[in-house]
């Protein structure tokens, strides 16, 4: 177990066993919606070669960041563009959440720490979508003090829900097949590594 900080901290959220049932019924649910097949096929990235989520996660990340950044230093100028951002990463964001949610049921029957850090990783990404939903419809009536403030929490919230994405990836492998090309990669490395250095030319 790491003693980092945020190591810790997401260690002790996979050990909240209160998560299971909630994230047991959900992950049942998503199976029955995406039985394996074309659908889950394409959810998955199989037809692409590697995970499909991971790259779809960049457009609602990078739009309702960029919108942030014009809030702050774009000027009046700029709001027709900052609006539109906020609309085009809350269109992209369906297909992110379908993709997410269809590789987290692949793996939360296997892993205990999958499912419940999957469960809170879906609940603060989805409550920064509401946020950023909020945040368009404040400033589409003219409230555009409170869009901005919505939308600076819903970007700080995705920077938390990105970072427990990260954690599921990286460190506990969702949506890593075990063929995929990485993998071989891993495996070649591993073996040029046991393999004895050529003697020195004399």
């Amino acid at each position: 177990m790491s003693t980092a900080p945020l190591n810790a901290l997401v260690d002790r959220l996979e050990s909240v066993e209160a998560l299971d049932a909630p994230a047991k019924v959900v992950g049942d649910r998503v199976r029955r919606l995406a039985p394996p097949g074309p659908r889950r096929d394409a959810l998955s990235g199989k037809w692409l070669g590697h995970a499909l989520h991971p790259i779809l996660t960049d457009l609602p990340i990078g739009t309702w960041t960029s919108s942030v950044l014009l809030d702050v230093v774009g000027g009046k100028d700029a709001r027709t563009a900052a609006d539109r951002l906020i609309l085009a990463g809350l269109l992209s964001a369906g297909g992110t959440i379908a993709t997410g949610w269809s590789d987290w049921a692949d793996a939360e029957e296997r892993s205990p720490a999958v499912r419940r850090s999957g469960l809170v990783h879906a609940g603060v990404n989805a409550t920064a979508t509401w946020l950023m939903l909020g945040s368009y419809v404040a400033r589409k009536r003219g409230a555009r003090g409170r869009g901005k403030l919505l939308s600076l929490a819903g970007t700080s919230l995705l920077g938390a829900g990105g970072w427990l994405g990260g954690h599921l990836s990286y460190t506990l492998g969702v949506g890593v097949k075990a063929d995929a090309p990485a993998a071989g990669m891993q495996a070649s490395t591993e073996q040029a590594s046991t393999e004895p250095a050529p003697a020195a030319a004399r």
